[in-house]
């Protein structure tokens, strides 16, 4: 059995602050990033030839009961989460016992040290975000008609 080892740095303070999320904005709650749990499958639209239908809206998410001037976790009781114009799933924002890291690797760097300037060898991981939540579908989406599906 073989071993590798790589070195895992915090977030860096500059990448946070000049680049976006390689994330997708799915992801993104008021909290942070979370996970994603339904309870199924999900079934895209499909034209008279059984393909997929193509651009069709999947995974807009809305907290209703967000507030960004509230104190507390009330509005994490409900979210919806929007497939094309015609269904909504409705879930629930649920803490995860144990936090989880997201990690990428990045590029080598040049340092300095006392010695000098050097480059970075190996592998290196750096933590993207801390992910502490889910969101959580278990019941069946419930049909929307598009007069009441938010505007894209």
């Amino acid at each position: 059995m073989s071993s590798s080892t790589a070195k895992l740095y915090p977030p860096s303070k500059q990448a946070s602050t000049t680049t976006t999320s390689p994330l997708p904005t799915l992801l993104q709650t008021p909290s942070g990033l979370a996970i994603l749990e339904l309870q199924g499958s999900i079934n895209l639209p499909q034209d008279t030839e059984g393909e997929t239908l193509k651009d069709v809206e999947f995974g807009r998410l809305e907290f209703p009961e967000y507030s960004p001037d509230a104190i507390g976790t009330a509005w994490m009781k409900r979210v919806h989460m929007y497939i094309g114009q015609h269904q909504r799933l409705t879930g629930e924002v649920k803490k995860l016992p144990k936090a989880l890291a997201v990690v990428r690797k990045r590029q080598n760097r040049m340092l300095e040290s006392s010695s000098g300037p050097y480059m970075e060898e190996g592998d290196n991981l750096e933590v993207v975000d801390i992910v502490k939540y889910k969101l959580m579908f278990a019941n069946r989406p419930e049909p929307v008609g598009t007069a009441h599906a938010p505007a894209s």
